[in-house]
């Protein structure tokens, strides 16, 4: 009898081993569709919204800050960078304790408890969902965030970040203004021109898991990444050199004659450039907490006053442009005059019926000729003559809150007005106004709109767009412009003049002396007000600069005039000028 072959085990049956891999496919399809079902058509809405939320929660977004774009100067150095710091965020989720968080945090940020507290709690976003991301401090110094990470509180995280630093301190500070400790600008040009500098922040979303540690994303999970755009720097036309002679000679003056307030500019004529722009009292930029508002003013911009004798150069332009006086023309004046039953007269006073040059009148200051002079042009012409050289509108040279100045129109003039204002009373100025204008005269009659900005710098290619051509018009013809500079020499070249200590060894100089007064509140202070401003060389000016202080005592020659001539003279020789090689002309005070 024929043995029988043994059956091979079942699953050893290549046949039932597909039979029953089939069988289990199936039932795996089988129990991932009832899932689905259960998921998608049993589970009622609350549960749906249950597993939504869920997700939610474990969603966190991250700012990623952008770059803040550098202020340089002209030349490229530095005035104002962000460098690497850190920032100090939280999850309010993972804090066990916020109030024992926030003690431990507090003295190290420099921030109070009583705001940390807050922002560690568990709390809900304005969408919805737990907050999973705060920011308890930006900007810290990296030695402060290393001791923090050393500390490892749970929720607590600290990341890379960059803060304002500003190398020169108090160098062109009111102009730079400051940050604030999320890095947007509050004052100055930091505020003006925000959002070119801090560019576009970024964002990254990402899912973590629970219990994980903050900024930790789920491998696989969701993520979505949004780079930051850093942003653009800021070149300025300001000559840092320059700039810093400037503040310490404009401070050294100041302290000697008790001012209260002070300012100094510095204009290229040819361009309209801004070299230096300065202002007392100044301030550190890094630490602008430690100072008063009022120290942190730009003076030249924002503070109006009457600016004096100073004016009586646009009114004696504006007669030789119209045909009222030329070089050969005399005047007979007195010691003074009456205008609304206001009195006028003069500083030098001469007897009534003394005739004088018209560059003896401007050396002299002579109130009374000025007026005399201003009757000839008439009220509507002083006022176009204002207009044209710059005043009662602002010069748009950057500065935010620069203000704009008041001029009378012909319709507001008063009894007095015809006295006061020819000679620079009744009349709200800036000093970078005032400058502007003495520019138009430095160059041959063309007035160039004064500006800050040479450039933007692109934070993503490093592109340079020049600013626009600066506004510009004719106030005199250059025939009237010169004539006007040379009879202005006379004010610093005449021993008897008002500012000889304007006067710059090498170099020919014309300008004006002023003594007006600052309106506060409705009211004149009993302070000087004293300014010079003036142009060298005065044959071809290459700049101008305008000095003002307010001082209890002192005149715009005994005060801005010996400052002037110091700034000028660092001016020309940082810039290489050459020297005047002919004299100043000479002109006879009375024929």
């Amino acid at each position: 009898m024929r043995a029988v072959a043994p059956e091979p085990p079942k699953l050893a049956n290549s046949t039932r081993r597909l039979r029953l891999g089939t069988v289990l496919a199936l039932s795996l399809f089988v129990m991932i569709g009832v899932r689905l079902v259960v998921l998608q058509v049993a589970s009622s809405p609350s549960d749906a919204a249950r597993l939504i939320k869920l997700r939610e929660d474990r969603i966190t977004e991250v700012t990623l800050p952008a770059a803040r774009g550098s202020i340089v100067d002209r030349n490229g150095t530095v005035l104002a960078h962000s460098v690497e710091a850190r920032y100090v965020g939280a999850d309010p989720v993972l804090v066990k304790n916020p109030s024992q968080t926030a003690a431990t945090l507090a003295p190290l940020l420099g921030v109070p408890q009583s705001k940390l507290v807050p922002l560690l709690t568990k709390h809900d976003r304005p969408g919805g969902g737990p907050s999973r991301f705060e920011f308890l401090a930006q900007g810290v110094d990296i030695s402060v965030g290393n001791r923090i990470s050393a500390l490892k509180l749970d929720g607590i995280v600290v990341r890379q970040d960059e803060r304002r630093d500003v190398p020169g301190a108090d160098l062109a500070a009111n102009l730079i203004g400051f940050t604030g400790a999320d890095n947007s600008g509050l004052e100055g040009l930091e505020a003006r021109y925000d959002s070119l500098l801090r560019g576009t922040a970024g964002t990254q979303e990402f899912e973590i898991g629970k219990g994980d540690d903050l900024n930790k994303p789920i491998p696989g999970g969701y993520q979505r990444y949004v780079a930051p755009q850093p942003g653009a720097s800021l070149q300025l036309t300001i000559d840092a050199e320059i700039q810093y002679e400037v503040q310490r000679i404009l401070g050294e003056a100041a302290r000697e004659w008790d001012a209260t307030i002070a300012g100094a500019v510095v204009l290229d004529v040819r361009t309209g450039e801004v070299l230096a722009q300065a202002s007392y009292p100044g301030y550190n930029a890094g630490k602008p907490q430690d100072f008063e508002p009022t120290d942190r003013e730009d003076v030249p911009s924002a503070i109006v006053a009457d600016p004096g004798s100073v004016h009586k150069a646009f009114i004696f332009g504006a007669a030789l442009q119209e045909g009222h006086i030329n070089a050969n023309s005399t005047l007979a004046i007195g010691p003074a005059l009456e205008r609304g039953n206001y009195r006028f007269q003069d500083g030098h006073m001469q007897p009534k019926g003394t005739k004088m040059t018209m560059p003896g009148l401007l050396a002299l200051s002579s109130n009374v000729g000025t007026i005399l002079i201003a009757d000839k042009l008439g009220k509507q012409k002083v006022y176009e003559y204002q207009q044209k050289f710059g005043l009662g509108r602002p010069t748009n040279e950057g500065m935010p809150g620069e203000a704009s100045g008041r001029i009378l129109t012909p319709d507001e003039w008063s009894g007095s007005a015809s006295g006061s204002v020819p000679i620079g009373m009744s009349v709200d100025a800036t000093l970078v106004q005032m400058a502007a204008g003495y520019a138009a005269i430095a160059n041959d009659g063309t007035y160039l709109q004064p500006h800050l900005i040479k450039s933007m710098i692109s934070g993503k290619d490093g592109g340079v767009t020049p600013t626009a051509k600066p506004e510009s018009h004719r106030v005199l013809s250059p025939e009237v412009a010169r004539q006007l500079r040379a009879w202005m020499e006379t004010v610093v070249a005449d021993k008897d003049a008002t500012g000889t200590q304007a006067a710059v060894r090498g170099y020919r100089v014309a300008g004006k002396t002023g003594t007006g007064k600052r309106l506060i509140d409705g009211q004149y202070t009993s302070a000087n007000y004293g300014s010079f401003i003036g142009m060298a060389p005065a044959e071809n000016p290459r700049f101008v600069i305008a000095v003002s202080a307010e001082v209890p005592h002192g005149t715009g020659g005994d005060v801005a005039a010996p400052a002037f001539s110091k700034m000028m003279s660092t001016a020309l020789l940082h810039h290489r000028v050459p020297p005047s090689t002919t004299k100043a002309p000479q002109f006879r005070i009375h024929p």
